[in-house]
């Protein structure tokens, strides 16, 4: 367990210096975020407005909402898919020996919409596939979306950096993506849930610490204190996310990059992406 959460954070830290290396790269998921909230709101604001969620009128309304789901699920995907396509080309870059700027990374993204959108397309099908299957299939819909779900991000997990380097359709790119996790099975996803495993260690922290905070705020009747508390805790937890959004895209980066090339990048040990990489 301890060797397990040492090379979870050896991955941590190697991330960590690219992004130390080029702070603004945290501006890329910070944008999505905003962008989804836009999005989000737009779409469910009216949604309210016209009644759509009434008891007496949703199975009316369902083939509109689920039209309406898919619409949603492209848009949000373009966004994410753009968002982490202009990263981790900012991020190559970086691991190629030179600065990049925010401009550089928009710039890339811009020349991949295309396939972004294709990309997106393609993963807004499957997601509105998954959770109608989810929620029409009862218990056996809901154990099948997740495996469904499970094997599509495992099989699709190096399709951004592919369409960043190889220039292919979305197609051929989860194609790649799936021949690369056929040689380099297990370690890529092992290091993108360990990424998260730490910062979920420390968002649940944070949250453990908080609790006697809020009970010495609480008994001393400070309505004040509580929100402040609140509002730090919030600023913290939404701080890490995008934090670990990032660096799971840095690293993400960093496996093509070496599964590729051979290549660490001079911020990733040869070693541990070595055994990222190491054969069936």
């Amino acid at each position: 367990m301890f060797t397990k959460f040492s090379n979870s954070w050896n991955l941590v830290k190697a991330s960590w210096q690219v992004l130390k290396a080029d702070k603004e790269l945290i501006i890329f998921p910070l944008l999505s975020f905003v962008a989804l909230t836009i999005v989000t709101i737009g779409f469910f604001v009216p949604i309210f407005l016209f009644g759509y969620f009434n008891l007496n009128s949703v199975n009316d309304s369902k083939p509109f909402l689920y039209l309406l789901g898919f619409l949603m699920y492209f848009i949000c995907y373009a966004i994410i898919i753009f968002s982490n396509t202009a990263l981790v080309s900012a991020a190559l870059i970086r691991m190629r020996g030179r600065n990049p700027s925010l401009a550089d990374g928009f710039n890339f993204a811009l020349k991949r919409i295309r396939q972004i959108l294709g990309y997106a397309l393609i993963s807004a099908t499957v997601g509105i596939i998954l959770k109608a299957l989810s929620e029409r299939g009862g218990l056996f819909g809901k154990i099948a979306s997740a495996i469904a779900n499970m094997a599509w991000n495992i099989v699709t997990f190096l399709v951004i950096p592919v369409l960043v380097v190889e220039n292919i359709g979305p197609i051929d790119a989860i194609k790649r993506s799936a021949q690369l996790l056929k040689k380099t099975w297990g370690e890529q996803l092992i290091g993108n849930f360990s990424i998260g495993f730490v910062f979920g260690l420390m968002i649940f922290l944070s949250i453990l610490i908080s609790v006697p905070i809020f009970m010495l705020a609480a008994s001393a009747e400070s309505v004040l204190i509580v929100i402040f508390v609140a509002l730090l805790l919030m600023i913290l937890i939404v701080g890490l996310i995008f934090i670990s959004t990032t660096l799971s895209s840095i690293y993400e980066a960093a496996l093509y990059l070496y599964a590729v090339t051979g290549k660490t990048g001079g911020y990733f040990d040869g070693l541990m992406l070595q055994e990222a990489f190491r054969q069936k």
